[in-house]
């Protein structure tokens, strides 16, 4: 029987884990689908490459903020060359390369299940007010800035600590003026105008993972929260949760706006306060702990794009224990080398 060939980005399985290791977890133990996994590298030392129990080949990938014609060649190649009929992005830098070519993918033989460009729009950071409101979340006090003395009147409103955040992507905290000052034209000169200037809010890390139908229904998802993380904020130990007004204003956002696709909703909570921070669109790092706990949502995800049968709505269990772990992996030179000179291994 043919293998499905599913190609998946984000490998970089290091110390900010990109969620693409994960996922590969997660289709591996749905047997009936026979995928083949080939990882979309970036880079030559991803872990993921040379991860053969998961991933059974990789290809390097050109940088998709460069040309997307040559970025289209690139997965045209591996699809004449070696199969490709499913893409998985996981990075926000891929996802409007994925978006805006979705139509035209799916012409040359190759699927994705992700939002509209509109959709896409409604995880920035400025729409996030309109969602709170929608969804029965509270929003920190925010102010879009423009300008060194917008950010000024601003910051003199809100008080400090606060955080500089690009629309899309990006986040520093700032202690004093002349911090903030620095991250707004750093965030500015990366990710364009308006930045925006937001309380610090306090309380328990909080995140939910779903999967929305593209018309309105809530396929699956999983609430945690977040025990220990790193420097760089990605969570190290977590445990399942059931805030049912988190998972409702989940399934609220999905059903409002016929949301289509992965998505990680994150929120800070504070007694009966619950603060919206953020909205991924794709999966997250931790996506397999979901898996771990009953709720495979790739192979959901994979299942409904092939018109497979998709089992009956899966449900988890609270006080499930997350913890991730190093582990040392010895391999041959020669892999790193056919990657470096050859494009794939």
């Amino acid at each position: 029987m043919k293998r499905l060939k599913v190609g998946l980005s984000g490998i970089n399985n290091v110390d900010n884990p990109g969620p693409g290791v994960g996922i590969a977890r997660s289709i591996r133990e749905d047997k009936t689908l026979n995928a083949e996994i080939i990882g979309l590298a970036y880079d030559a030392m991803e872990p993921g490459i040379y991860m053969d129990w998961l991933i059974d080949k990789s290809f390097m990938m050109p940088y998709p903020s460069g040309d997307p014609e040559s970025y289209l060649e690139r997965l045209l190649h591996i699809k004449k060359s070696h199969g490709l009929d499913i893409v998985i992005p996981n990075l926000d830098a891929e996802l409007p390369f994925y978006i805006k070519y979705q139509d035209r993918l799916r012409d040359l033989g190759i699927m994705t299940f992700l939002p509209d460009i509109k959709q896409f729009k409604l995880r920035g950071k400025d729409r996030l007010a309109d969602i709170a409101k929608t969804t029965g979340l509270t929003l920190p006090e925010t102010r879009l800035v423009n300008t060194v003395e917008d950010l000024s009147d601003a910051a003199a409103e809100l008080n400090f600590p606060l955080m500089v955040k690009g629309v899309f992507y990006k986040a520093k905290k700032a202690t004093t003026l002349n911090e903030a000052i620095s991250h707004f034209h750093y965030i500015a000169a990366e990710w364009g105008y308006p930045v925006l200037l937001q309380e610090v809010v306090s309380g328990d890390e909080l995140n939910v993972i779903a999967l929305g139908s593209g018309t309105g229904e809530t396929m699956a998802m999983v609430g945690i929260k977040k025990l220990w993380i790193t420097e760089l904020g990605k969570i190290w130990t977590g445990v399942t949760v059931k805030n049912h007004r988190m998972l409702e204003a989940t399934e609220t956002f999905i059903n409002t706006y016929q949301w289509k696709g992965p998505l990680e909703l994150e929120c800070m909570v504070d007694g009966d306060t619950i603060y919206l921070i953020e909205i991924n669109p794709r999966f997250p790092a931790w996506s397999y702990f979901a898996t771990g706990v009953g709720v495979n949502l790739p192979s959901i995800m994979i299942r409904k794009l092939l018109d497979k049968k998709i089992p009956a709505k899966a449900d988890y269990e609270a006080g499930k224990l997350f913890i991730r772990y190093t582990y040392e992996l010895i391999t041959e030179m020669d892999l790193f080398q056919n990657m470096v000179t050859q494009g794939e291994t």
